[in-house]
């Protein structure tokens, strides 16, 4: 029995072998895993068809495979009968398909037609032909032969379709007519060239240098970043928020947070803010159908979260934020970030954001320009909180400002729609209700 690879996902069809989990000679039974696949940037594993020996390995670790790819073949476990053939076996799509970013991934382009040579195209007619073949010796009258002179035209290529083949006056128009249709049809298009790679640097020639490939994860991350930034008119609002209250609840909540497992970090403060806004200004929780020239206003509040991993950025999904309370939002954030940075979320944990939010704060940096997370419309960038003074009540007092960097798509939304949305966004923060805390 041959193990293939199954299809993937919408627009997905290859994948990246991280690990094999079984060797050739080992019995395995039915839905044990035998490899690890890298698609996109989930990680999952690809489970037997059915119970048999490992006769074969046809892949090894690192090996880029494609949808329909022989990688295991399983033969008869000693002592059994022979197993009913099963198709290849249906992997969990979900698992492996690539996170909505991800554009999806590109399909291949269809390759160029053939064209024929021009000499061909211009002459040639399905029902009659407007150049003959020649012939070896053309009957024609002597006032034929002079007017083809005077012409220029080869009597050789004229059919003849008097006695004899002979050439009349008729056989001579008939002849210019054919010639003159071909001439105004229409040409086509020459094939396009071939694209042709960059010049490649010799950088070695300036000193000593390595190579290093890019990982899987790298090339869609590249990919993606592309795509959003030279497809969207980003625009950036920048504010700061005072976290006095923010740090105050903290304190006193955090001992009770303990207690259930969970930690409260300035995240979930910033998760049940931006969940308000979302449902106050609902056009940044939408994403813009450009062949239907149509805003999709979601119903649903689902907040990806940028996770800082070694092996890259990524951004899995915390769905209904807007309707968990602060402990489910702590609980639920840190499972997904530390099962995130182990490369233990599936495809559809990937999938499905409205809006993302992205904090460097514990990286220590401050202001940047997040880029939006197509086909989201709108992405919040959270900086390092640091002491500032600030004017309050007509005095200057020292207070932990947060940097905040509100990238969002022009074509849909406008900049005064942004200065309210990260004004209110603020206020939330700073005013930020006790009674959100209760467990």
């Amino acid at each position: 029995m041959d193990v293939k690879l199954p299809q993937l996902g919408e627009g997905v069809d290859s994948a990246v072998v991280v690990g094999v989990l079984v060797k050739e000679g080992d019995t395995v039974a039915k839905d044990q895993p035998l490899l690890e696949l890298e698609s996109e940037k989930a990680i999952a594993t690809l489970p037997s068809p059915g119970a048999g020996v490992v006769t074969k390995l046809h892949v090894k670790q690192g090996d880029k495979v494609t949808v329909g790819q022989i990688l295991v073949t399983l033969g008869h476990a000693a002592g059994a009968g022979a197993p009913a053939p099963q198709p290849a076996p249906a992997a969990p799509a979900a698992a492996l398909a690539a996170p909505e970013l991800e554009d999806a991934a590109v399909a291949a382009p269809e390759p160029e037609p053939q064209v024929e040579p021009e000499s061909v195209v211009a002459v040639a007619e399905p029902a009659e032909e407007a150049v003959p073949p020649r012939v070896a010796a053309p009957v024609a009258p002597p006032s034929i032969r002079k007017l083809a002179l005077e012409l220029g035209i080869d009597l050789t290529r004229v059919r003849g379709t008097g006695p004899g083949g002979r050439i009349g006056m008729a056989d001579l128009r008939a002849y210019i007519q054919r010639l003159q249709k071909a001439a105004e049809k229409p040409k086509p298009a020459p094939a396009k060239p071939a694209p042709t790679a960059p010049a490649q640097i010799d950088f070695a020639k300036w000193g000593p240098v390595s190579r290093q490939p890019l990982t899987p994860l790298r090339q869609v991350i590249a990919r993606r970043m592309l795509e959003n930034w030279t497809s969207i008119p980003h625009v950036t609002q920048f504010d700061e928020a005072d976290l006095t209250v923010v740090n105050q609840l903290r304190a006193k909540y955090d001992p009770v947070y303990k207690q259930r497992g969970a930690r409260l970090t300035p995240t979930v403060f910033l998760i049940k803010a931006v969940a308000a806004m979302l449902r106050k200004y609902p056009v940044f929780n939408s994403s813009l159908d450009e062949a239907r020239q149509e805003l999709v206003l979601k119903q649903y509040v689902h907040i990806g979260i940028a996770v800082d991993t070694e092996h890259g950025l990524i951004v899995p999904v915390l769905r209904d934020a807007d309707k968990k309370t602060m402990l489910e939002l702590a609980l639920e954030l840190e499972q997904l970030v530390q099962r995130t940075r182990e490369r233990k979320v599936s495809g559809d944990e990937l999938k499905g954001g409205t809006f993302t939010i992205s904090n460097q704060g514990a990286i220590g940096s401050a202001h940047f320009t997040p880029i939006i997370n197509k086909p989201e419309v709108a992405i919040l960038g959270v900086g390092r909180g640091a002491l500032k003074p600030v004017v309050r009540d007509g005095k200057i007092e020292l207070r932990q400002m947060l940097p905040l960097a509100l990238s969002y798509d022009h074509r849909v939304i406008d900049g005064g729609m942004a200065a309210r949305f990260m004004v209110d966004l603020v206020k939330a923060i700073e005013q930020f209700e006790e009674q959100n805390l209760s467990v």
